[in-house]
């Protein structure tokens, strides 16, 4: 059973406290400032540190050259996105006296065991989910199309830019956002919210359609499922970073409309868009949805207790002492 929030001083609020003016209640709750607003701080930090590092790249950085989507160009891009999302999580730390550990990325579990777990489901669901389509006739893997040190350098440079991808990702839709609004809606709400969300924001993906977000708002259900079952985003991040990888470099096929620049295989899919997912990609094939429906079933086997989040924990200052101080500055 969930386990419901504990109030944010750890105690029951104290009845004399004043009540604060409308207007401050807008922003001020029971339990602190409501989380919309801190989210919201949240992302307009981000925001302002995206600007400044994108700028910096833009000036300093290297020239992009060539077309399509590149490593180097996904790891300038996504890399400045994940500084500004970690600068922007560590101010907000420091605002309500937190860690990033309670934002769902605890350090002492880093490229651990659930994140190496998380890398064998990727690479295992995205190859049963292209067996599956084989099997239908719909998938030829073909030959391959690097050699020697190009197969080398692309393979590491896909790796790293995946990575990167998938913390982004992770950490922008399951970990500072997803808890902070659980402590205003609750877990669930929260996580169908964002995953909603999540599949909504591929659809601006240009080779993306309504089955491809629909498919993406369900794997990324299932990501929550796995922070609420294990406490951290390590194990999300390494089937998000192993799917995608095997997706693109390894069998090298379309993510999103998109076959990534410098891929492994000479491999091709054929056959009817709701069997193959068409120039989409096996992410809009019917078979998806059993891979995401079995990862469920499978994960709910073998981690049964729910670990996030337990307790909500204390912001700057308990609400009665803010309350208290907002209306001094009345009088």
């Amino acid at each position: 059973m969930d386990t419901p929030f504990a109030d944010a001083t750890g105690g029951d609020l104290q009845p004399s406290a004043p009540r604060a003016p409308a207007v401050i209640r807008v922003f001020v709750g029971p339990n602190g400032i409501r989380a919309g607003w801190r989210l919201l701080l949240f992302l307009a930090i981000a925001a302002v540190f995206g600007s400044i590092l994108g700028s910096l790249v833009h000036r300093f950085g290297p020239r992009s050259q060539g077309s399509g989507l590149t490593a180097e160009g996904v790891l300038l891009s996504e890399g400045t996105v994940l500084a500004a999302l970690l600068l922007s999580a560590v101010v907000m730390a420091r605002i309500e006296r937190r860690s990033l550990a309670q934002y769902a990325l605890p350090g002492r579990s880093a490229f651990g065991r659930r994140f190496w777990l998380g890398v064998v489901w990727g690479f295992f669901g995205l190859t049963v989910l292209l067996v599956l389509i084989d099997f239908a006739h719909g998938f030829s893997f073909g030959a391959l199309a690097l050699h020697g040190s190009e197969l080398f350098r692309y393979a590491c440079l896909w790796a790293v830019a995946f990575l990167v991808i998938a913390f982004v990702e992770e950490f922008l839709f399951r970990g500072y956002a997803l808890f902070t609004l659980s402590t205003g809606i609750g877990f669930w709400p929260s996580a169908i919210l964002l995953s909603a969300v999540f599949g909504a924001v591929h659809i601006k993906n240009g080779g993306e359609t309504w089955v491809g977000a629909l498919a993406a708002a369900s794997i990324g259900l299932f990501f929550c499922f796995t922070l609420r079952r294990t406490g951290s985003l390590w194990f999300a991040i390494g089937l998000h970073f192993m799917w995608d990888y095997s997706e693109s470099f390894i069998y090298s096929v379309p993510d999103s409309g998109v076959v990534v620049t410098g891929h492994l295989l000479n491999s091709s899919i054929h056959g009817a868009p709701w069997l193959t997912g068409g120039s989409v990609g096996p992410e809009a094939s019917a078979f998806v949805f059993i891979i995401i429906a079995l990862f469920f079933i499978l994960f709910d086997r073998l981690y049964r207790d729910v670990q996030f989040p337990l307790v909500s924990f204390p912001l700057s200052q308990p609400p009665s002492r803010l309350l208290a101080a907002l209306d001094r500055s009345r009088r």
